[in-house]
């Protein structure tokens, strides 16, 4: 699509074309809308609200203010309480603490898959319905 007809799917999209999106170049302005639409606003694998709330989780550990405000705004708009939206903050941080720990003391990683592995199989057979 020319730059033209990609503003006019974005207008009728969003209402309007986020400045963001006007200081995108000619040659990828129709690949990154095809992207974004796809991926951000349209029902994928993952519910909408489920994206969002990852995109949450990045954008505190990336600490972008843009993508914080973005994405808990698109969250509320998908269904999402602020009970979720704190968990996913809360999830974030706990694995951001948990990756600074083990990358900081490199603790050896074919001995963590192994015992996650082992962690895994125990929870599965937990989780077995006897027949």
């Amino acid at each position: 699509m020319t730059r033209e007809e990609v503003h006019a799917d974005i207008r009728e999209t969003l209402g309007l074309v986020p400045e963001f999106f006007e200081s995108v170049p000619d040659s990828l302005i129709d690949t990154e809308w095809r992207s974004f639409k796809t991926l951000v606003l349209s029902e994928t694998a993952i519910p909408n609200k489920y994206k969002e709330l990852i995109g949450l989780g990045v954008s505190g550990a990336t600490r972008c203010k843009y993508c914080a405000y973005f994405h808990t705004e698109a969250a509320k708009l998908f269904g999402a309480t602020d009970e979720e939206i704190n968990e996913a903050a809360l999830v974030a941080k706990n694995t951001m603490g948990w990756s600074t720990y083990l990358n900081t003391l490199q603790f050896d990683y074919d001995r963590f898959v192994h015992e996650f592995d082992q962690i895994a199989e125990h929870v599965r057979s937990q989780m077995a319905v006897p027949v």
